[in-house]
């Protein structure tokens, strides 16, 4: 079954943490299928958020409420506990709410050439976009790729948060200030940004992804990326009678009403 919209459906950002990982598994083996043999998509994935010379805290939008029952085993106290096998030592609980969480993106990679990164592609999360440390996080990350004169790719598809594409926000023509954007950088034209606008109302794009110079694009085709997500994650069960996380404009937002509507799910 297909997401009720033509094309991003808002209503995926609540659960975008398994959505993502889908996205990064499908879209690997989009592209494996067209690569040259000697180039490789691959799954990396990088931990946290570190900022020098002051505490590390990642910042996600996501609230957790959690019930914890009455645990018989907790104890106040360092006392021993007698029971019949013996005595049962007491653990130090340790709240793990700073941890690091993992985040993922893919890497083209030059089998040839020991591995070197290519194109570097990025599904933007709220974790690079909201809070402080996320966003200089990320730009420090992205800075490091266009100074080795890898290809950047970076797809928005989600609506929280700063901008933090490869371009500022005032460069973007306003014919590309839709709800999602994808932007493009180039080793071989680093004066250069690409923008794809991504409206609510239509299907996502197909877009070029650039290779080695000697290489031709190949096609990431993110439309049938995100239905399969949709169908394998059994995301039909959403209450679309509820407001999406992502706010709109008044017209976006009664369009999304109608549509719904249309729909029966309203």
């Amino acid at each position: 079954m297909r997401s009720p919209f033509p094309g991003m459906d808002p209503y995926l950002e609540r659960y975008w943490g398994d959505i993502h990982t889908r996205l990064m598994v499908y879209a690997s083996n989009q592209l494996n299928a067209q690569l040259p043999d000697d180039l490789q998509a691959r799954v990396e994935e990088s931990a946290g958020v570190e900022i020098e010379n002051r505490r590390a805290r990642t910042v996600y939008p996501d609230v957790r409420v959690v019930e914890e029952p009455d645990r018989p085993w907790a104890v106040h106290e360092t006392v021993a506990v007698a029971v019949t096998a013996g005595t049962v030592a007491e653990p130090y609980v340790v709240l793990l709410e700073d941890e690091p969480r993992t985040q993922r993106h893919l890497e083209i990679v030059d089998a040839t050439d020991g591995g070197r990164v290519v194109t570097a592609i990025e599904v933007l999360s709220p974790a690079n976009k909201v809070g402080l440390d996320g966003p200089v996080a990320y730009r420090r990350k992205q800075r490091q790729s266009l100074e080795a004169r890898v290809n950047l790719v970076e797809i928005e598809l989600v609506r929280g948060g700063e901008c933090v594409l490869a371009i500022s926000e005032d460069r973007i023509p306003l014919a590309c200030r839709t709800p999602y954007r994808i932007c493009v950088r180039r080793a071989a034209t680093p004066e250069h940004a690409e923008i794809y606008a991504v409206p609510l109302r239509l299907p996502l794009p197909n877009i070029r992804i650039p290779l080695r110079p000697s290489d031709k694009d190949v096609v990431l085709q993110l439309q049938p990326l995100l239905d399969d997500c949709y169908r394998d994650g059994r995301y039909h069960r959403i209450d679309y009678r509820v407001e999406p996380v992502a706010r709109f404009g008044e017209e976006d937002s009664r369009w999304i009403d109608q549509l719904l509507r249309e729909k029966g799910l309203r």
